[in-house]
């Protein structure tokens, strides 16, 4: 039996070249094998969504809001759904919820630079003094004021 990443797969190919009633299928089947798989999860919504099923694209992406509460993805496919659906208000919300999701990413604060020697160095330019000719050439755009 392929692993569930093999069935995703194919479901992915399914939906990929316009075959949204198989991808629905093949993710149905995957969810009954293992109903905490998200990516499956969020890409049934977004096959219903798709397929033009905006009430069923609603119900699959709040299972997998469920499973994941902050991913940015989640809140972007509802913002959509909600929006076909014709509900502003909650299209608004989740579109919001997607740009928090967005923002809170890696909280952590950057990490310190190496000391000094310990990392790679920028190639420095060499110091070099231009020469200056002893004689400037003539210029003859401008006008002799003699």
């Amino acid at each position: 039996m392929p692993s569930l990443q093999d069935q995703f797969d194919e479901a992915m190919f399914e939906f990929s070249t316009g075959h949204c009633d198989a991808a629905i299928e093949r993710l149905r089947a995957i969810l009954a094998q293992d109903p905490a798989y998200f990516d499956a999860q969020l890409s049934l919504g977004g096959a219903y969504f798709a397929r033009g099923d905006y009430a069923a694209a609603i119900a699959e992406g709040h299972k997998a809001e469920q499973l994941k509460p902050h991913d940015q993805w989640v809140h972007t496919n509802l913002s959509r759904a909600y929006m076909k659906a014709g509900d502003k208000t909650a299209a608004e919300h989740h579109a919001l919820q997607a740009r928090v999701a967005s923002w809170r990413g890696n909280m952590a604060p950057p990490a310190a630079p190496p000391p000094d020697g310990a990392g790679l160095e920028m190639a420095k330019p060499k110091a070099t003094t231009p020469k200056v000719p002893e004689k400037f050439p003539d210029m003859p755009w401008k006008k002799n004021k003699s």
